[in-house]
């Protein structure tokens, strides 16, 4: 027995912090359980590895850089990728997805980012919930969000900011639904906190719901901004759907 990134590196052929890695980025399971780094196993243990995709650029023009990231990429290295962009939005790690970005300095930019901070852009994602969920409804609960090294988020009636979060079922899969998600404002894990608040929890969810999936199934599909409409219609998001 041993700790599960020293039997990955081993069977993997990768140094101890590539296994870290991969390990706490949620990339290995067994027995569809994601494994954890310190965790204890057997090394006759049987892993599967999620390989990473790479982003995909949706459209490009002089102002405006769309990019379907993919789960597991954090939104900040697009930067590294398109050295000549910055980012307008981003996603988290987790969530793939439809992400922007313009050239850093310009009226555009500027504009764009009032569009947002006046929430005129829209904004619709696609999630795997826990349950059936039967009909349309609007999550209107404030959120507070308490950062640190890793930001959390809780409803709070006393000290959260206004959240607003529209939910409409597409279709049951495995008792479980698949919703299109449109967000007026834009909380830290909005969509998660209210979803988990309604007992509906984001399949993948490992902060809040803490339900087991091999992905957490949230994905960024749809962006409008000005005379500009953005989708995201490919990507792993598809391929965890299981009937």
């Amino acid at each position: 027995m041993e700790k599960a990134y020293k039997i990955l590196s081993l069977k993997e052929n990768i140094s101890h912090r590539k296994a870290k890695e991969m390990l706490d980025l949620g990339l290995v399971y067994s027995n569809g359980v994601k494994l954890k780094a310190s965790q204890i196993i057997s090394p006759n243990i049987k892993l599967k590895i999620i390989n990473i995709e790479s982003p995909k650029i949706i459209f490009e023009d002089e102002y405006i850089l769309a990019i379907n990231k993919p789960a597991f990429f954090d939104s900040y290295d697009l930067e590294n990728i398109y050295k000549s962009w910055v980012l307008l939005n981003r996603l988290d790690k987790h969530t793939s997805g439809v992400v922007l970005l313009t050239k850093e300095n310009g009226d555009f930019r500027e504009n764009a980012i009032k569009e947002f901070k006046n929430e005129i852009v829209y904004k619709e994602y696609l999630a795997l919930v826990k349950g059936i969920v039967a009909e349309d409804s609007t999550i209107t609960k404030p959120i507070m969000t308490k950062k640190g090294s890793y930001a959390t988020s809780k409803i709070d009636y006393k000290f959260g900011k206004k959240a607003i979060t529209s939910i409409s079922p597409l279709r049951i899969i495995n008792k479980n639904t698949l919703l299109k998600v449109v967000i007026k404002t834009g909380r830290t894990h909005q969509i998660r906190v209210h979803l988990n608040d309604i007992n509906h929890p984001i399949l993948g969810d490992n902060l809040y719901g803490k339900i087991p999936y091999e992905r957490l199934m949230l994905h960024s599909y749809k962006i409008k901004l000005f005379d500009y409409e953005f989708c995201a219609k490919e990507g792993d998001f598809w391929k965890y759907l299981k009937d």
